[in-house]
Parts: structure tokens; sequence; C-alpha cells
């Protein structure tokens, strides 16, 4: 135990027994014989108040941030445990970060679709992947659902000793600004770093808007100088960091041309981009040299406004990489997308929409580009943000209400999702008196459903042809494209089951 401390900052020790330490431990009930447990005060418990029944189950050492009575195993005493913990995990599984090229990828919206799309890059060149997000974890070829965004961090680190077990080159990792501020990433060696966009998010939980943008800032502030940071122009925050980073600097834009790499021609008439990237500035990745007016033409498959910075994102990543550009193309032509992001699940007589709206910058996005569809009347199905606060479904609400007289909304089915929802994602009294409020001030009716289910029956059962659905809602509405396939089927038995329901043949939201 006494060389794993080396890798943290010890107050005090109470009972200076040297022990061996087989694991490290952060959840009482997953303890095993040989394991140091961690005491983490958390928003809704403190660990300290485990650590006895810890004990119970063999561990064999305790990381406190105060000391325990009546306990008798070693208590090392540190004034953060979350950071404790971090550096305890990277020391315990052998720095694997150091063996592997790391991406870290932030933003507020499209940090998902991103990752996935660089994955796909990178396969595409031939390296041995791994995968770290909010859907799933992927090691090589196998592939879990995530339970966070970004993990724990003796949780992550222990996964990124198994990719350097299965000889993993690159690894792709969501970082949220949750895992920044609880230290889960402290002690990640990241390669590249990068950071598309900033909006509205988790602005309850931080404190302020700018509380919230300076920990997604971290990530690019804390990179080393080794590192690259690839940063969006269009995005005021974002390039506010250009001066702020070690980091070596590669910018693009789909508006802006003074970075590296610009767009061209962007044609969104179908709802799926089809632009040219040029680029603007000479520079050199992995080895290659590119020159001003060199263009790569794409066409994506994914619909949506904001697939164009998510596939620049991905392709800067993939040249700093020594991706080869016929490659990269592909990779990006060839991707679908990322369920519940802009996902179209329904294409018949009428079209079904699937999408999280997780922020006013997301539901901007969707619904700027839903207004560029052909559609004859748009129905929008939400899901309360349920344990995310009054600002962000104010500002949620707000952001409907804005689009909803363009696209011919003036009703919103709502719904709380009761039944489908886990207790940290129920919708709080507050949080829905202040979408009622908002939408009444806009003079938009809310159809309130306790139910998912039924709010779903209710608008299928008066879509006609030519109509647009939009499945819309972060966690309530993660069952809500299985139930609307389900109900179609019911409707229209004479349907192919496998062409219905092939949007849900990976799906993990609302499967597992």
């Amino acid at each position: 135990m006494f060389s794993l401390l080396k890798a943290v900052e010890v107050l005090e020790i109470k009972t200076q027994n040297d022990v061996e330490v087989k694991g490290i431990e952060y959840h009482s009930q997953n303890v095993t014989p040989g394991d140091l447990f961690v005491c983490i005060k958390g928003y809704k418990t403190d660990g300290h108040k485990y650590l006895a029944e810890a004990v119970k189950k063999g561990a064999v050492a305790a990381i406190v941030e105060e000391f325990q009575d009546l306990v008798g195993i070693p208590q090392v005493r540190v004034k953060n445990s979350r950071l404790a913990m971090a550096r305890l995990s990277c020391k315990f599984f052998g720095y694997p970060t150091h063996g592997m090229k790391v991406i870290g990828i932030t933003a507020t919206n499209g940090k998902t679709t991103t990752a996935y799309m660089v994955e796909r890059i990178l396969e595409s060149g031939g390296f041995r992947t791994g995968l770290i997000g909010t859907v799933v974890y992927k090691v090589n070829d196998h592939i879990e659902p995530s339970g966070l965004t970004t993990p724990e961090s003796v949780d992550l680190q222990r996964i990124f000793a198994r990719m350097i077990k299965e000889n993993v080159s690159h690894a792709v990792m969501e970082v949220s600004s949750m895992a920044l501020e609880m230290n889960r990433v402290d002690g990640v060696d990241y390669d590249i770093v990068t950071l598309n966009n900033v909006g509205r998010e988790h602005i309850d939980h931080h404190g302020s808007f700018e509380n919230y943008f300076n920990k997604k800032a971290e990530l690019i502030r804390k990179a080393g100088a080794g590192a690259r940071a690839v940063l969006n122009l269009d995005c005021p925050y974002a390039r506010s960091l250009v001066d702020q980073t070690r980091a070596g600097v590669f910018t693009f834009g789909v508006e802006s041309k003074e970075g590296f790499l610009s767009c061209r021609s962007l044609d969104l008439s179908s709802g799926r981009p089809a632009f040219s990237v040029e680029v603007q500035k000479p520079f050199c990745a992995a080895g290659k040299e590119y020159q001003p007016g060199m263009l790569l033409d794409l066409e994506l498959t994914m619909p949506g406004y904001h697939s164009a910075y998510n596939s620049m994102m991905a392709l800067s990543i993939g040249l700093l990489c020594g991706i080869p550009l016929p490659a990269i193309k592909e990779a990006i032509e060839s991707f679908t997308g990322v369920e519940r992001r802009f996902e179209l699940i329904f294409e018949d007589d009428f079209k079904i929409l699937d999408d999280h709206f997780a922020n006013s910058n997301n539901i901007n996005m969707t619904l700027e580009t839903l207004q560029l569809m052909n559609s004859n009347n748009n129905w929008l199905v939400y899901a309360l943000r349920g344990g995310r606060g009054v600002t962000v479904n104010r500002e949620n609400a707000e952001a409907i209400a804005g689009w909803a007289p363009r696209l011919g909304i003036d009703e919103v089915i709502a719904t709380l999702s009761c039944s489908h929802v886990e207790a940290k994602d129920r919708v709080a009294r507050e949080e829905l008196e202040i979408f009622q409020k908002v939408m009444s001030e806009a003079g938009i009716k809310v159809r309130l459903w306790e139910e998912l289910p039924d709010a779903i029956y209710y608008t299928l059962s008066r879509v006609k042809p030519g109509d647009v659905v939009i499945l819309a809602g972060a966690q309530g509405m993660d069952h809500g494209a299985g139930i609307a396939l389900e109900q179609i089927k019911t409707w229209r038995p004479h349907l192919n089951n496998d062409r219905l329901f092939k949007p849900l043949e990976k799906r993990v939201a609302g499967i597992m």
C-alpha cells in the first residue's frame, strides 16, 4: 500500500500497517477481499457511512477525508478523496494511457456522434480502437452499455488497462463537464483534445454558465505541450481558448475562413449536408503537408446542420492521426449516425425522427434542420428533462417555443415518462411548472401525459401522410422508438419486420 500512496498527497495515516492492495473500490457493495476502499462524498450520500460495511466485505485499507471510529483497518486521510482515487487508479493500473494515443472529445452537443465517427475513421485507417462514451464502452470488437458519459476514475483506468492488454493503439473518449469537475479524468495522458461547441447545460449543477464553461475549458487549458487541441472557430468559447493552451492548436470552421480548414458550398436542401472542405492555411499532420486550396468533397448520410460541424471535427482528428484522405472520406460518408441523434427511425408515408433534445443548443440545431425538410405537419412529442433543474427546463422550453411558430406547431405533446425513467431522472414539480409557464406565455398548448406510451399513441393516431413526428427528450424518451415502432406494427401488420425494426438492431437506449 505504501508504494501506491506515493501517487497522492497524504495528510495523515491512522494505523500505519502496510498491506497488499488487490483492487480499488468506491462502492461498498462491490468490495472484494483485498480492496482499498475509497470513501467519496457524493451529492446524495457519503461513502464514509459505508466504511464499516466495506471492512466486513474484506477491505484492507481506506482512503478517507475524515477518520472514522471503530474501524480496524489502516485509514489514509487526504484532502480530496475523488482526486486521490483518480491518481491511485492511474498508478495501480500502470498508467495505461501512456501506452496509447488518447483522444478526448468535449462539447455541449455532438460529443457522442463525433466520438463514434472518429472511431470509425481510425478503424478505417487500420488501427485497433477503443471507445468510451455515453452509449457504450468498446474495446476492439467487444461492446457493453455504458453507465456514465465518462466513468468514475477507477472504472476508467480499468477500461484503459484492458485496452492495453488487447493491444488497442487509439482510444476515443467523451469527456463531460461533470467528469472534469469530479476528477474522473485526472491523470489521463491525452494526445488530442477537442472542443466543438459550448451551450447551456448542467447550469444548476455547476452554479453558473461561467463555471460550466471553465470546466469544459479545463480539457484544453490543461493539455500538455506535446498534445494537439482542435477548436471550432465558429464557437466563440472554443475560439477564446486558442491562446490558452500549451497544446499545438488546430482550427476549423463551417462559417469562419480563418482556420486551417473551412467549409464551402454547404447544401442542406435534402436535410443531409453536402459540402467541400478546403485547406485555408498550410499545415503538417503526421508527416504529411497540406497546402491551401486542397479540397475534399463530402456528402453525409447523417441529417442535420450540426452534422457538418461534427464531421469537420472528425476529419481534423483523422488528419492529425495520419489517416489517408480517401479512408477518412469513406468513413465519414458511410457513417449513418448514433442512436437518438436526429435519427430517422421510420420513413414511409410519414417520418419519425428520434432526438435526445438534451439542451437548448441541441434543440435549436435539430429544429433548424427540421425547418429545411419537406413536411405537411410537424408533431413534437417531448419528454421533459427530469433531474436537470429549472434553468435547463426553462431554456429548453424557450427554444421549443421559439421554433414552434416557424414549424407550424401549436400543440406540444409532453410526457413525464413516469414508468420509463429512474429516480434520478424523474421530473420535479418545479421543472414541470417552468415548462408549462413558458409554453403558456408563448401561446402554445401543452397536452401532458404522465406515461410515455400514451403520449406516443395519441400522436401516431393523428399523423397523416407527409407529416413528420419528432420523439424528443433525453432519458425520458429512450424507450420511445421501440414503443412507436411496435405500435406501427400493430396498425400495419403487413410491414416487413426486419425493415421496420432495423433502427433498433444495435440500440442500447431503452433496451437494457
